[in-house]
């Protein structure tokens, strides 16, 4: 069984800066595709941002420019730089890994909160 350890969750004021970290349990080679996701009081989880097995990068249209998706093989770690924070984006973020052929499978994390205070 895959275990995904968030961390580098918290309060920052509006403008500020956190980095969010994911460990994997094993190589994260093995996946196709890791993201982060974030669900917000009331709102439905949304994709923030995902990175290929290739390093191609996707984004939100709401953070693009201020967030920044990376990961280091090595560490088995997948990274969440996020910039220029605001209140919008208080919520808990979950990191994801999915892997196919041959059946599609998605790992989630417990997930962190960040809070971003006016």
């Amino acid at each position: 069984q895959v275990q995904l350890v968030e961390s580098g969750g918290g309060l920052v004021q509006a403008g500020g800066s956190l980095r969010l970290s994911c460990a994997a349990s094993r190589s994260i080679n093995g996946f196709n595709n890791m993201g982060w996701h974030r669900q917000a009081p009331g709102k439905q989880r949304e994709l923030v941002a995902s990175i290929t097995r290739g390093g191609s990068t996707n984004y939100a249209d709401s953070v693009k420019g201020r967030f920044t998706i990376s990961k280091n093989n090595a560490e088995n770690t997948v990274y969440l730089q996020m910039n220029s924070l605001n209140p919008e984006d208080t919520a808990v973020y979950y990191c994801n890994a999915r892997t196919w052929p041959p059946i599609l499978r998605s790992y989630w994390g417990q997930g962190t909160q960040v809070t971003v205070s006016s």
